[in-house]
């Protein structure tokens, strides 16, 4: 079941907050990765390089959760587990480059020689926002 982001939380996604994502190792354990978010008004989009950890979890098992903090008040935050609905190498390298702006200021600055970079779309499932 798709869920929605609520308006109320849209404001995070403006802002340099960071998200954590959950993906799940083989043995079904949880590995944890900080990373930049953005979301299209449907789904959630990260980026990775192809062959990290959490590429390899994500083609393997496409359930996840991310957490966004509000990074003006820890105590508001926003909570999504979904789905990973399409990985995708084509308009990688530009969405990397895109968060990077958001992110630093500057174009994505650490690629690697040969470096392949994958964007993720998560579809969210279920959706808490949390504040005071």
């Amino acid at each position: 079941m798709t869920a929605t982001i609520p308006a109320e939380a849209l404001d995070l996604f403006e802002k340099r907050a960071f998200g954590h994502l959950a993906t799940l190792m083989p043995d079904g354990s949880p590995q944890v990765s900080p990373l930049w978010v953005e979301y299209d008004g449907k789904y959630l989009l990260v980026n990775s390089s192809l062959g990290r950890q959490k590429d390899k979890n994500m083609r393997r098992d496409g359930r996840v959760a991310l957490s966004l903090q509000d990074p003006d008040n820890p105590y508001r935050f926003l909570l999504v587990r979904g789905r990973v609905v399409n990985i995708s190498e084509e308009g990688a390298d530009a969405h990397i480059d895109r968060l990077s702006m958001k992110y630093t200021g500057k174009p994505y600055q650490w690629r690697k020689p040969g470096e392949v970079r994958v964007i993720y779309r998560i579809e969210p499932q279920h959706v808490t926002v949390s504040g005071r």
